[in-house]
């Protein structure tokens, strides 16, 4: 028996050609007004402050102009680059310490109330108290590894974000749910995996986004306080070392370095944040109007 190919159906009017297909989100995302509107505002920022520069004819030891501070930061970059590793080294382990740290410890305040009403104040004491005050002593207490300390005072900036917003999200759960699992008769961690966890993720994430700029503030105070120089030196040294040399262009380059680390740090939680989220949540689902 010969089979006979069923005629193909003609093309659908509304089908687009495959020269028109839909472009990734990603990069729609780049083309969308919520970052060209940023980019304007700091463009036409930087052209004002350089016209500003010239206009004035700002001695470059009091206020350098971007575009001199660009090329500084171009000449600069074999002293600033390894810095920059640095001081995103102590950022990245104090946040991962105080992502972990400040993760258990929210689960484990959500225990019991009692643990919460005893423990939580200390946490509240422990951001409360200037890091630039204590930084000292946890610098003697430590001394025998400099990175250690460092890290250790940029933990405490960064901890307090997670450990109040994840106690929160944990304490948030729907309350008929939880009845629900409770008649059910689901243990105690069966309702902290598929229920509290959940509900508290949007809240965890938030306190990350907190954390990750405060892991990097709290890593340039520490290294201010520490004074640290040499090959292990990190951005914060070179920018007090400008200071101190009237090197102004140089102790620019170095800010912006700080500036758009911290930057790049909370656009990628960000982005995280709505990848873990966009299916579900009402802060990161994609709405038609």
């Amino acid at each position: 028996m010969v089979l006979k190919a069923s005629p193909s159906s003609p093309p659908s009017p509304d089908a687009a050609p495959p020269s028109r297909r839909a472009v990734p989100a990603s990069l729609a995302k780049l083309g969308s007004a919520e970052v060209i509107a940023p980019v304007i505002v700091g463009g036409v920022a930087l052209v004002a402050w350089e016209a500003a520069v010239r206009i004035f004819e700002m001695p470059a030891y009091l206020l350098p102009g971007p575009l001199l501070v660009l090329q500084t930061l171009i000449a600069e970059w074999p002293q600033l680059f390894p810095s920059l590793l640095v001081t995103l080294q102590i950022t990245v382990v104090a946040f991962i310490a105080a992502t972990v740290s400040g993760l258990l410890i929210a689960i484990v305040f959500t225990q019991s109330k009692w643990i919460e009403r005893s423990f939580f104040p200390y946490a509240v004491i422990l951001q409360t108290t200037p890091i630039v005050a204590i930084a000292p002593l946890i610098i003697i207490w430590l001394k025998n590894s400099t990175f250690a300390a460092l890290v250790v005072c940029a933990w405490i900036v960064a901890f307090f974000p997670i450990v109040s917003n994840t106690t929160l999200g944990l304490n948030s759960a729907d309350h008929t749910l939880k009845n629900l699992f409770h008649l059910y008769g689901a243990s105690r961690w069966q309702t902290l995996w598929y229920l509290r966890l959940p509900s508290a993720l949007p809240y965890f994430l938030g306190g990350l986004r907190i954390s990750g700029g405060l892991a990097l503030i709290g890593a340039v105070v520490a290294e201010f306080v520490a004074g640290t120089g040499g090959a292990r030196s990190g951005l914060a040294y070179q920018i007090l070392m400008s200071s101190y040399n009237l090197q102004i262009p140089r102790m620019f380059a170095a800010l912006a370095l700080t500036t758009v680390l911290g930057v790049l740090i909370f656009v990628g939680l960000t982005v995280v944040s709505d990848r873990l989220l966009r299916h579900w949540h009402e802060s990161a689902v994609q709405r038609e109007n």
